[in-house]
């Protein structure tokens, strides 16, 4: 018997279910929905889960002139009081905002008037209707045709379709977040935030040509960003049970497609790789890694599972936070690598433009954008944080990681270029800015003796580092003993660094609103170095084995 294709690529309902594709169900989202009933909705889920596909189901279900028959056989026909009162019963506006991009705010602009001028070409008809008046046919022809304000676009149209149809509108929007994403990395953030506020105020709030609407996307974004002017929406996030199962595929719906394929045999395999994101109460596979694998599988019976989510996942939403990483940062990467888990806050407010203020953003970007999931919560608040999956696991191994510890690595680079420079000055600004940023004054200690002592173990350690340098530490010579002495082999040059304590007080005014004549005083340490630099004709050098005067 002739098998059903993988839907690889395909994000109409419709295509899918008459064109011999594979469908996992999802109409029960429907009732779902109903049941829980939400003028606004908005749905957060990583890429490649699945959104796309239930808009266009649900576009399909409730529209008016529907082909009922699309649904037949599917969760959702068993509803029949439901189906008979809400299918094919409404007009809907359906857009997406994945393509609302550019690398200017102008060019974005116009490829958002594309997705509202195609909605508004679906209605030609609506031009000669009877119940619309000339103001109406004016206000249609202006969205035909890319004219007039973007700012209430949703809004005119939804009330054009409310006045011919005589019943309110449902309002599907996909990739609701993605403007402003893109506006982020192209520096345009304000202005498209300004724009989608105003384009969501009018569609989302003061609509009253509207039955519902539904959005789904990545971020929640909300504070001051586009749902600013909204009553509050009815959140379906990664943490909720409601609609846990309606975005992705459940370990019970990859058995049935395995068992169809006759490749119950990989079911671990498929586990292991691309299930483990935690949703609601349920464990839920990326369906996107799924069908991949499944398609190559049924061509290919000894296909090893690979990384197909990685090509397809925003990773520079990521690699901003690469300059803010540390050794904290590295450590915990480190544990989740090892499969452990990470406690952690996790924020749904965050806008894209507070992403970048902290670095400890980057583990609820992790978490929203799927590269972690959690693993149950603390009695702090904080969540256990994990890789999902073998998938993200060689990501991280392979990519983040690999980015982050360079970050690491690298913030000393500017002191190692400055020992090789030989100049002292130079040397001092740099150590004294790794101390600013690590150390408190009070470390060194009481003594003199101790101080000392402290710095030349923090700069023995910030040397060490580094590649390709042999560091010696107290080495005896032969008229007393060098502090610090490195080796730099491949340059056959050694270098011997001398520390000495010394304060220097720093004062300035701090202003205030109300106390512009308070002072404060801030004691910052410094180091002084004695720094000589020799040519050696070779590394067997009288220097090196200690015996050298210096």
């Amino acid at each position: 018997m002739l098998k059903k294709k993988m839907p690889i690529g395909i994000d109409d309902f419709a295509e899918i279910v008459t064109q011999g594709f594979y469908y996992v169900d999802k109409t029960g989202m429907i009732k779902e929905l109903l049941d829980n009933w939400g003028k606004v909705n908005l749905f957060t889920r990583p890429r490649r889960f699945g959104k796309t596909i239930n808009m266009s189901m649900l576009r399909y279900f409730f529209e008016i002139g529907t082909d009922k028959s699309l649904f037949d056989g599917l969760e959702i026909s068993k509803e029949t009081k439901l189906c008979d009162e809400y299918m094919g019963q409404f007009p809907v506006i359906s857009i997406t905002l994945k393509q609302v991009t550019g690398r200017t705010y102008e060019v974005a602009e116009q490829n958002l008037w594309k997705q509202i001028r195609k909605a508004a070409r679906k209605y030609p008809f609506l031009l000669k209707s009877d119940r619309l008046d000339d103001v109406d046919r004016e206000d249609l022809n202006e969205l035909r045709t890319a004219e007039g304000m973007i700012d209430d676009s949703l809004a005119v149209l939804s009330d054009i379709l409310y006045k011919h149809y005589g019943r309110k509108v449902i309002i599907l929007i996909d990739e609701y977040d993605a403007p402003l994403q893109k506006a982020y990395e192209n520096d345009y953030y304000d202005d498209m935030v300004k724009l989608i506020r105003q384009l969501f105020g009018y569609a989302l709030k003061s609509n009253e040509s509207s039955y519902f609407r539904e959005l789904p996307g990545c971020m929640r974004n909300s504070i001051e960003s586009i749902f600013a002017e909204l009553n509050n929406p009815k959140l379906y996030t990664l943490l909720d049970d409601r609609c846990d199962e309606r975005f992705g595929f459940t370990d019970k719906e990859v058995g049935n497609m395995l068992d169809y394929y006759g490749l119950s045999g990989y079911h671990e395999t498929i586990k292991s790789w691309y299930d483990g994101y935690q949703v609601g109460r349920n464990d839920i596979y990326c369906p996107w890694d799924v069908i991949n694998y499944c398609d190559q599988l049924i061509n290919e019976s000894d296909k090893k599972p690979k990384n197909y989510w990685a090509n397809v996942s925003e990773n520079n939403i990521v690699y901003q936070f690469v300059d803010m990483a540390d050794e904290t940062t590295r450590y915990d990467l480190e544990t989740l690598s090892e499969g452990k888990c990470v406690d952690k806050e996790i924020s749904h407010e965050l806008t894209y433009k507070d992403i970048g203020e902290s670095i400890d953003n980057l583990w609820s970007v992790l978490f929203t954008t799927g590269y972690l999931t959690q693993r149950g919560r603390n009695e702090d608040g904080t969540y256990k944080l994990a890789i999902p999956n073998s998938e993200v696991r060689s990501i991280f191994n392979q990519q983040i990681k690999k980015w982050f510890f360079a970050s690491v690595e690298g913030g000393l680079q500017g002191l190692y270029k400055a020992i090789d420079s030989g100049t002292v000055e130079v040397i001092e600004e740099q150590i004294n800015l790794c101390l600013k940023t690590s150390i408190s004054f009070m470390d060194g200690g009481n003594t003199e003796e101790m101080k000392e002592s402290f710095y030349h173990g923090l700069l023995l350690g910030l040397v060490k580092g580094r590649r390709g340098w042999v560091v010696k530490s107290n080495r005896e010579a032969r008229n007393g003993r060098a502090d610090i002495i490195l080796i730099d082999r491949s340059k056959n040059t050694g270098i011997v660094l001398e520390v000495k304590h010394a304060v220097q007080f720093f004062c300035w005014r701090k202003r205030r609103r109300k106390d512009c004549g308070r002072s404060m005083t801030r004691i910052m340490m410094s180091i002084s170095l004695a720094l000589i630099s020799t040519r050696f004709q070779s590394l067997e050098s009288p220097f090196i084995n200690g015996s050298a005067r210096w």
